[in-house]
């Protein structure tokens, strides 16, 4: 190598480490102090867990602000001093205190740490009284752009709720925010002008009125995560029915606004057809206690524990789109059915770090097609999960990074539904299959889990060798690709390639008319024929196939 390309060859490689340099250095900036107060469980909140919230608050429309306060019970794990509580700015905690004794409070950005007196005992369990108030940050593009909407309905009545999953609970209230420890109940008391109505999760204990306002309590039952707490606000009138599941009489309470009562009686029939056909897969809907309500929003729709909330226009598809492009979305509301679906993957079975957010999404994007397979038949199912394929960019891992509040690709969604199908098919047994979607939400009932936890029970149940397909669909982004051809002697040679090292999935194939599984790995393996016949995969594998001979 002559000088001047040995040069050349040093300064290319010290560029690189440059580059290199700066881009670890910018993704270390982008991970804040706050992020890691958001996203982690600090020791300020490990050794406390949460029993129960009373959230009592007034809603005030004119002012665009909220006033009230937040009663935190729990249970002391282990003996400590400091409660971190956490409020996004502009709002403000503006006292604090525990057994009627005011506390010192000092803040780090969105993180509150209360100094408390009384020595914390372990094994009892304690309680303080938040006042809080101010103008909570307005969603800019809900639901994705978390915090409250403002609103006016045609009538020129307030409509108002929040949407705050991925900027957390504390854009408008003081909580606990983090997945991994949920309320075991919380009662929500909701004062709001006289002639509107509030909606929250649960069951409505009561309605106080004075001569301006109503205060309308509703109670849960069951743990509930943080960004599930809804309000929702507007000129409402409610209907309701009685859905015989699994569990027995279910309430099903429907809340659209006053003048869309006659098009939410017909679009709200939804409803029970996704509870029968979630039922056959998933197992009893998690919450009977609670019921089950949907709300009209002024936004598209979230998943609000046992108050889905609705804004899809009272027509089928996605605003009157199919996503798959297969015309099987059209046959059902997609709001009703996706945020539905998350009453089991995400209320019942929730993430402990938002990283693991695909526990949500991919399992509840798979649920659109189980909808679609249990009234329309498994072929449509198919082609519907298929058809989502052209929203996957494979640009980023579907998991994100732990401990400081960063979920993964948007790939979660379609990509994740169609891992859960590729799953399906290498399964090969659909009542397993059933079996085991049944078992997770009956293994992690009311549970927080890690991805961890839900990759053993699945292999466990299955009884496969699953380890290298969780870490190429979940961990990384090439899709595998089924390389083959054939030799002189019409032997088909084949292995898995664009994939990691470990990657040993079997795959069902059509060799002229045969169908066939062959076991593959990234070694070259052998399957005699004795013709040079057509080779097909299995359309439900969410792989790629390459001919090698190209013929």
């Amino acid at each position: 190598m002559s000088l001047f390309k040995s040069n050349t060859f040093k300064l290319t490689l010290l560029l690189l480490a440059i580059i290199s340099f700066i881009s670890e250095s910018q993704a270390q900036e982008r991970i804040s102090r706050a992020d890691t107060l958001r996203g982690s469980v600090t020791p300020e909140r490990v050794w406390w867990d949460l029993n129960y919230y009373h959230l009592d608050i007034e809603v005030k429309p004119e002012s665009k602000s909220i006033i009230g306060t937040n009663t935190v019970r729990y249970l002391v794990k282990k003996e400590h001093q400091v409660l971190q509580i956490d409020l996004q700015e502009p709002m403000e905690i503006t006292q604090v205190k525990q057994d009627g004794k005011s506390l010192e409070v000092k803040k780090d950005g969105a993180a509150h740490f209360v100094q408390l007196q009384k020595k914390q005992v372990a094994g009892e369990y304690e309680s303080i009284e938040i006042s809080y108030e101010g103008q909570p940050k307005e969603a800019i593009r809900p639901p994705w752009d978390g915090g409250l909407t403002w609103s006016k309905d045609e009538n020129e009545n307030w409509f108002i709720a929040n949407s705050n999953q991925g900027i957390g609970s504390s854009v408008w209230w003081p909580s606990k925010d983090h997945p991994a420890d949920e309320a075991d109940s919380i009662l929500i008391s909701v004062k709001v002008p006289k002639h509107l109505m509030n909606v929250s999760n649960g069951q409505l204990r009561r309605v106080e009125e004075d001569d301006l306002t109503k205060t309308y309590h509703w109670f849960v039952s069951n743990p509930i995560n943080g960004y599930g707490v809804n309000i929702n606000i507007g000129d409402y009138v409610h209907f309701d029915e009685i859905y015989q599941g699994e569990k027995g009489p279910l309430k099903m309470d429907y809340y659209p606004l006053s003048y869309n009562l006659k098009k939410a009686k017909k679009q709200f029939k939804d409803a029970t057809r996704m509870m029968e056909a979630f039922e056959h897969w998933f197992g009893p809907y998690p919450f009977y206690e609670d019921g089950f309500k949907l709300v009209e929003a002024p936004y598209l729709g979230m998943e609000h524990q046992s108050s889905v909330t609705y804004g899809n226009g009272y027509e089928n598809g996605y605003r009157g789109t199919d996503l798959s492009g297969t015309g099987w979305g059209l046959k059902f509301d997609f709001i009703i059915i996706h945020e539905s679906g998350h009453e089991w993957f995400a209320n019942n079975i929730t993430y402990k770090d938002v990283a693991d957010m695909w526990i949500h999404e991919s399992f509840t994007n798979y649920s659109e097609s189980l909808f679609v397979e249990y009234h329309y038949g498994k072929k449509a199912g198919q082609e519907y999960v298929r058809g989502t394929r052209s929203k996957i960019a494979n640009k980023i891992p579907i998991i994100g990074i732990y401990g400081v509040n960063r979920q993964g690709s948007g790939d979660m969604y379609s990509k994740g539904g169609n891992m859960l199908n590729t799953l399906r098919e290498i399964l090969n047994d659909d009542d397993r299959w059933r079996n085991i979607l049944r078992g997770l939400n009956e293994e992690f009932y009311h549970q927080t889990v890690t991805t961890e936890q839900i990759e053993r029970y699945i292999i466990e149940k299955s009884g496969l060798d699953l380890e290298s397909f969780f870490d190429q669909y979940l961990r990384n982004i090439s899709i595998p690709t089924f390389e083959y051809y054939y030799d002189q002697e019409n032997t088909l040679h084949y292995r898995w390639a664009n994939c990691i090292a470990s990657f040993n999935i079997p795959v069902d194939v059509q060799i002229g008319k045969k169908k066939v599984r062959l076991a593959a790995d990234t070694q070259w393996s052998e399957y005699k024929v004795g013709k040079n016949l057509p080779v097909r995969l299995n359309p439900n594998y969410y792989v790629g196939a390459f001919n090698l001979t190209g013929n």
